[in-house]
């Protein structure tokens, strides 16, 4: 089986470091350009309208923007920004976070082509909600509807969050001694009874939960940042050193090459935002806004704050306390760091990660019965559950490692149809451009 994972991280590494760089920094540059540049000319607005939609929460059919917002941040928010890019780093080396912000800068204009071409091929129903995504608008680039059925199956197998199931499992079991079976039964017993009531039910429990623990988590690294604020210039001058070179082995870090470190960054940063993956089109698409162009602005906020904020949060507290090359587990790699300046971390973070992990997990779960639906409306559900939970049950006593390599191996596929997607329905894509 190792021998299988062996090949398929180099598949992965291919495919991202490759051809998902090749098109996130085409299709990035491309509609950057075209925007005139709208990620910085249009900086400020986004972030008033991200702060300004908390005021405008109007009573209308439907969900709010700024809730799915909280949603699709919920998504992709969990431990992929925290665990995930300390796997990044641990395999491609410091440099792997300066590849991430890249992926971030281009994925903001990029997320923005994915919700906007989603609400503008959205399908109303009888109860006026919405259904949109890559499964609706695929089929006109490509004019073969079997593109829709074939990319909603996708998202559904990339719905069921194997990588993030068992750090979540994991980290909860060493910390607090439980057996792992009966811990992974009862974790599949919340998932599912959350999922029950979509995506409306899904962005309710996130609202009440997320704000609370992230903020407590984001001040806990930044006084770490603080207490070491010398260092912080060294940091960024590793990242950048390690961003174009082969890093050496230090410690229990084994190295990495220069393509390795690019794999993992873009990845990584892909993977944080849902960059090309196409879960924010299908959350951002049930907005009960017309505006197209306003949800798909707030959507890009979205990617702003996981890659430029989290994953460089969790980056420069790993590197400051010297974690990252320590040869240990990537799923205690933050937690260690954090011990070295709170105590009962051991108590907080498996608490913490199984918090988000338990958002992200529902959110996508959601996604990928609303793909099952697509497929059939009557055994869709049904068998997706059953699919469900077959897989989180038997993936969930493979090592993290292995379980992000499919994860990874379906996100690039994802990516790669997606963004030559938007490309063939470049013309159709209008940008909110402040004259």
């Amino acid at each position: 089986m190792s021998k299988v994972f062996f090949h398929l991280n180099n598949i992965n590494n291919f495919m991202w470091g490759n051809v998902g760089f090749f098109l996130i920094v085409f299709l990035g540059v491309y509609f950057t350009h075209k925007s005139r540049y709208f990620q910085i000319k249009r900086f400020p607005y986004i972030i008033k309208l991200f702060f300004s939609s908390f005021k405008s929460e109007d009573k209308k059919p439907g969900i709010s923007p700024i809730r799915l917002l909280i949603t699709s941040i919920g998504g992709s928010i969990g431990i992929g920004n925290i665990v995930g890019i300390c796997t990044a780093i641990q395999i491609g080396g410091p440099g792997a976070i300066f590849w991430t912000w890249n992926a971030g800068f281009l994925g903001m204009i990029i997320q923005y082509t994915e919700v906007f071409l989603g609400m503008k091929y959205r399908k109303r129903h009888a109860n006026k909600s919405y259904s949109g995504g890559p499964m609706h608008f695929l089929p006109k680039a490509f004019k073969n509807n079997w593109v829709g059925i074939f990319i909603a199956i996708i998202i559904g197998l990339y719905g069921v969050e194997i990588f993030l199931f068992n750090v979540m499992k994991d980290s909860v079991a060493i910390n607090w001694h439980i057996n792992k079976t009966l811990l992974t039964t009862l974790l599949l017993f919340l998932i599912f009874i959350s999922t029950i009531g979509g995506i409306k039910k899904v962005s309710s429990i996130i609202s009440y939960i997320l704000p609370v623990f992230l903020g407590l988590y984001i001040f806990m690294i930044l006084f770490i940042l603080a207490a070491n604020f010398q260092l912080i210039p060294g940091v960024f001058l590793l990242i950048f050193k390690s961003a174009f070179t082969k890093t050496a082995s230090i410690g229990g870090f084994a190295g990495s090459t220069l393509m390795l470190t690019i794999s993992m960054g873009l990845s990584r940063g892909a993977y944080a935002a849902d960059l090309g993956v196409g879960y924010n089109s299908v959350i951002h698409s049930e907005s009960n806004t017309d505006d197209i162009k306003k949800q798909a602005t707030l959507a890009t906020f979205g990617v702003f704050f996981n890659t430029f904020i989290l994953c460089s949060l969790a980056t420069f507290a790993v590197i400051i306390t010297n974690k990252w090359s320590s040869g240990n587990d990537a799923t205690l790699m933050l937690q260690e760091a954090l011990s070295t300046y709170f105590p009962f971390m051991h108590i907080f973070m498996p608490f913490f990660l199984f918090l988000l992990g338990y958002i992200t997990i529902i959110t996508l779960l959601v996604i990928g019965l609303k793909c099952a639906e697509f497929i059939s409306k009557k055994r869709g559900k049904v068998i997706y559950y059953l699919y469900s939970f077959i897989t989180l049950f038997s993936c969930s006593f493979i090592n993290a490692t292995e379980a992000f390599a499919l994860m990874s191996f379906m996100g690039a596929i994802l990516l790669i149809i997606n963004l030559i997607g938007i490309f063939l329905l470049r013309k159709e894509i209008e940008f909110d451009i402040q004259k």
